[in-house]
């Protein structure tokens, strides 16, 4: 038998991000964050683009900048004009490369709904410049998530409503059944470009009706069937 070796590390590891899971007190680790922009017609009509020509835009997320447990959204340094995006996010138990859309579901462990803001201003800044987006959106505790609805309980949602509020005002409504590119094309696609494994979220990109939060604020996102996040802007 061979004998294990306990590690060693210079500094203290950084502590686990992980998911609440909904029927259980087990959590859901997070390897990664992975997004999609520009998935709702309507969300990229109010951006400037044209939704029957634009293929899926992905970009990243670090783990640590989940916000999960409820916990409050601080209003990040550096901009002035901060977008809310409500978005379903998918939970991956397992993974793969070059993966066929049919193989999506056994992929899935369940569902969320997720919150992605931006720097709006700083994403302008980044595409009138052709620079890079990760300062726009992966920022410190860009990404609330609320609880995760296992697949076993919930089925794969492929339609409902999806909302976001402001201090109890409608600000986002629109419906699953309207993305662009449905779930399991988002995982077959993004496997194509990297590897893809258990504990990776992916947050499927929002409808239209994003805008400006401010210090104060208290945010409910709600998708039919799923879930609810909710945070506050201090």
């Amino acid at each position: 038998m061979q004998n294990s070796v306990e590690t060693t590390f210079v500094i203290p590891p950084p502590p686990a991000v992980s998911l609440p899971v909904t029927g259980t007190d087990a959590r859901f680790p997070v390897r990664r964050v992975h997004c999609v922009g520009r998935n709702y017609a309507d969300h990229a009509r109010e951006m400037g683009q044209d939704p029957d020509r634009a293929p899926p835009v992905f970009f990243a997320k670090a783990p640590d900048c989940l916000v999960v447990d409820g916990g409050a959204f601080p209003f990040p340094p550096a901009s002035l004009e901060v977008h809310h995006e409500v978005e379903l996010v998918v939970a991956l138990q397992g993974g793969g490369r070059d993966l066929q859309p049919e193989q999506a579901p056994g992929l899935i462990f369940g569902y969320a709904v997720g919150i992605d803001f931006t720097r709006r201003d700083l994403q302008a800044q980044a595409k009138a410049t052709g620079g890079p987006w990760e300062m726009a959106k992966a920022f410190d505790q860009s990404a609330p998530c609320g609880v995760l609805a296992p697949a076993a309980a919930i089925g794969h949602p492929s339609g409902g409503r999806i909302t976001l509020s402001i201090n109890g005002e409608t600000r986002q409504d629109g419906d699953l059944a309207a993305m662009i590119w449905s779930v399991p094309e988002i995982v077959a696609t993004l496997s194509r470009l990297v590897a893809l494994a258990p504990g990776d979220l992916i947050y499927t990109g929002t409808p239209a009706g994003v805008g400006p939060v401010d210090r104060g604020d208290r945010l409910t996102g709600r998708i039919e069937g799923v879930g609810v996040v909710e945070t506050v802007v201090v």
